[in-house]
């Protein structure tokens, strides 16, 4: 039996887990927050060492003999030629970069090109969109600017005592903009389009290498970013997409192959084992159901599912379109949200209720059916999220999705998953794993829900929502892609 532990460094706190080789069974953990504010959109990276240290006090990785990182992603560190910050790292919630995401899709020649050159169309949280905003915002720092890191690449980097040779991982790398999910290689001249001029990029690990060993002998791992590692450590497999619930939604597959998606609704994401994760995204998930409560004066989540469970499928006719923050899934980056359906018989609280769990539902099938469109096998549907322990959402989201859910139980699967990541790390390295097949831990502990003779009033559900929205939104899943 050997020790390894993960390491989970979020936008809010690190946490550790230290796990069982051969099991994964997690034998001690630590946490610490970051000593930053949460809602910050920049920061000096050395906040996350001062919360790594602390999280790992007591004594807590004695014993181990690997380490893997995940980290918050779409971050950008700028580093000058001697290794220093120019500027405090730029973070994934950084909204500055919006113009200039818009900008570099121009500058290329549409969505379609992005696509294809990378398999994702710039955002403002792209690293790809920061860099083209420190050019234009802070001409000196980003002309002081020779190598750039992600938060995850960064950390390793610091565990190894910051050597000559910087890496990160494919699942990183495939959230830069300037890094290719379908090629497997950079696109330094999208770097340049961006900064202005080349700059030097971490090696491409693969999932099964290691960066490097510290001089105590402590094994690093690739590392990952937190999406990759938590799909890692929830071990899902081809046949399985994730479905996320939170202020926004994402729903993430497991592909054979990247997609090329010329509408931008798709991500081309890299996994941590060699396969690859498209993700589609939505604006609205929960702030619809937060907003609904509040509209109705209940005090939380738990009081609209307990309302929203007087009702009955399809909500009395009441359709919530919850485009509340414009959406992305469809792209309708202008609208807002409707309520649809308002009859005599349908104005009661229950009702409004329900439609707005049924909304968020059937918005993220929507999202669900982009993948489907594309090949993508759809034969479970995991669901993460606090609000995925509501009645009201494990009531109808079978039904909705069409597909057998799994709710896990609530652990920090990205730290598991960057434990994971370096049980195989440390397995290749002694010769006891092989490079192409990770180790095989126990399953999370989850709740099946099956839509069995429901499936019929789901789909009747999803008739209901998709007459109102193509009635309101026309062509809104067929819209031009430039």
């Amino acid at each position: 039996m050997g020790i390894v532990a993960g390491l989970d460094s979020s936008s809010a706190l690190t946490q550790i887990v230290v796990c069982d080789t051969d099991t994964g069974a997690v034998l001690r953990q630590g946490y610490a927050p970051h000593p930053v504010d949460p809602k910050a959109t920049e920061i000096d990276p050395q906040s996350w060492l001062l919360s790594l240290g602390e999280a790992a006090g007591g004594g807590l990785l004695e014993g181990v003999q690997a380490i893997g990182v995940s980290a918050q992603q779409h971050g950008l560190v700028p580093l000058d030629h001697q290794g220093n910050l120019v500027r405090p790292a730029l973070l994934g919630n950084d909204k500055r970069a919006q113009v200039s995401a818009a900008d570099l899709i121009d500058a290329l020649g549409g969505r379609q090109a992005w696509a294809e050159a990378v398999g994702s169309v710039p955002q403002a949280s792209h690293p790809v969109a920061k860099l083209r905003w420190l050019a234009r915002a802070e001409p000196e720092a980003a002309r002081r600017v020779a190598s750039v890191l992600q938060p995850h690449d960064w950390l390793v980097w610091q565990l190894l005592g910051r050597p000559a040779r910087r890496t990160t991982d494919r699942g990183s790398a495939s959230g830069t903009g300037y890094w290719s999910a379908g090629s497997g290689a950079y696109r330094p001249d999208l770097v340049e389009l961006a900064l202005g001029h080349h700059c030097a990029l971490p090696e491409v690990l693969g999932p099964a290498d290691s960066a490097g060993t510290t001089p105590e002998g402590l094994l690093i791992s690739a590392g990952t970013g937190e999406t990759m590692a938590a799909a890692f450590g929830l071990g899902v497999a081809v046949g399985d997409v994730v479905v996320s619930l939170g202020a926004s939604g994402s729903v993430m597959a497991v592909h054979h192959e990247a997609l090329a998606d010329p509408t931008g609704m798709i991500t081309s994401y890299a996994d941590a084992t060699g396969m690859h994760l498209p993700v589609v995204h939505t604006n609205n998930a929960v702030r619809a159901l937060r907003g609904t409560a509040e509209m109705l004066g209940l005090d939380d989540l738990d009081a609209l599912s307990d309302l929203a469970m007087k009702s009955t499928p399809g909500s009395c006719g009441l359709v919530l379109l919850p485009y509340l923050e414009g959406e992305r899934t469809p792209r309708l980056p202008h609208t807002a949200g409707t309520l649809s359906g308002l009859r005599r018989e349908s104005m009661k609280p229950e009702h409004l209720a329900r439609a707005a769990f049924e909304g968020m539902l059937c918005s993220l099938a929507d999202a669900l059916d982009v993948l489907r469109g594309r090949g993508v096998e759809v034969r479970r549907v995991f669901l993460l999220g606090a609000s995925a322990g509501l009645a009201a959402v494990q009531s109808a989201a079978p039904a909705i999705f069409g597909a057998q859910v799994v709710v896990p139980q609530p652990a920090d699967y990205a730290a598991l998953g960057a434990a994971r990541q370096a049980a195989w790390a440390l397995g290749v390295s002694q010769g006891t794993l092989s490079p192409a097949a990770p180790p095989v831990w126990q399953d999370a502990v989850v709740q099946l829900l099956d839509p069995g003779d429901e499936l019929a009033v789901g789909q009747a559900v999803r008739q209901q929502y998709g007459a109102t929205r193509d009635q309101l939104h026309p062509g809104a899943f067929s819209a031009p892609t430039g």
